[in-house]
């Protein structure tokens, strides 16, 4: 068995993508609606949330992990926070990091809206990426709506163990880098947007690491918070989920692939619309989509009439 999967354009793909494979067995358990927000996650290096969810589908698009720390993730909280990997935010959170968020709950970012509490749990075998220290690594971000704001990056102290809860001791006081409006690739509702910049990852780490980004947004006081395993091991953004074959991330990818082509443009062309219109407008007309893509689109963004 095979725990190393090379990470790729294909495999990077937005949660548009991802969301649109699982919908046919989910959808009645997938989205709870939502208010008229962004979202989003880190995709390179991938947030937990977002590694689990990649990872865990099932030819039926079921989440099924064979990963022990995504299956712990999904006993703890189910699978709505899967299907919502890109919405782990806090409304009001104004950029707060530290005696906002509570210790032992940064990689959940304290989050109501849906249960992530999962992805909280300490675990040596999260899914993570391979980086080289001192390295100039692009970093991208997946978007489900373009917002301006920044998006900062910390890194955890040396010693950080991670079969202990992360608190705010260990993680390092400054971010190694903030950016701020960085460019913006793909459009609205494509699995392929994505923010992007390149930044120097810290030149004096080794091991086992995670990468704890804080994306503040300067239109709203939404915030968002994820955490990201990786591995200091001369690496150059493979990915390794420990439990899963290779055979098995590949039907994945080739389910969400095949999904994505039969619906991803109505999505595209809803989200479109709604970008528009602005991320709180109106609703207005959308045309008749069906059930499944208006599931995705609300999730978007929330701005199809109940």
């Amino acid at each position: 068995m095979s725990d190393r999967v090379k990470t790729n354009r294909r495999l990077r793909r937005a949660g548009l993508l991802t969301a649109l494979a699982s919908l046919p067995a989910m959808a009645t358990v997938m989205f709870t609606g939502g208010s008229a927000a962004a979202h989003g996650a880190p995709m390179d290096p991938g947030s937990r949330t977002y590694l689990c969810w990649k990872y865990s589908l099932d030819s039926t698009g079921a989440v099924n992990p064979t990963n022990p720390a995504c299956q712990a993730a999904l006993d703890k909280g189910g699978p709505n926070a899967f299907y919502n990997w890109f919405s782990v935010l806090q409304s009001n959170g104004g950029g707060r990091t530290e005696g906002f968020i509570p210790d032992g709950q940064l990689c959940s970012g304290a989050a109501t809206v849906n249960d992530f509490s999962g992805f909280d749990l300490p675990h040596a075998d999260w899914p993570y990426t391979s980086v080289t220290a001192g390295d100039t690594y692009e970093f991208t971000y997946n978007p489900w709506a373009h917002h301006p704001g920044t998006f900062h990056q910390y890194v955890t102290e040396d010693g950080w163990d991670p079969t202990q809860p992360l608190t705010w001791d260990d993680i390092e006081d400054e971010p190694f880098h903030s950016e701020t409006d960085p460019p913006y690739r793909g459009s609205v509702g494509n699995a392929e947007s994505e923010y992007y910049w390149e930044s120097q990852l810290p030149s004096d780490k080794s091991g086992r690491h995670i990468i704890y980004t804080v994306w503040e947004r300067s239109d709203s006081q939404e915030t968002f918070y994820s955490c990201a395993d990786v591995d200091f091991n001369g690496g150059n953004g493979e990915v390794t989920v420990p439990g899963v074959t290779d055979a098995e991330a590949e039907r994945s990818e080739e389910a969400a692939a095949a999904f994505e082509e039969r619906n991803a443009p109505q999505v595209s062309g809803a989200l479109g619309t709604q970008h528009e219109h602005g991320a709180h407008a109106g609703h207005g007309s959308h045309g008749t989509l069906s059930p499944v893509v208006a599931a995705v689109v609300r999730a978007a963004g929330g701005l199809l009439p109940g």
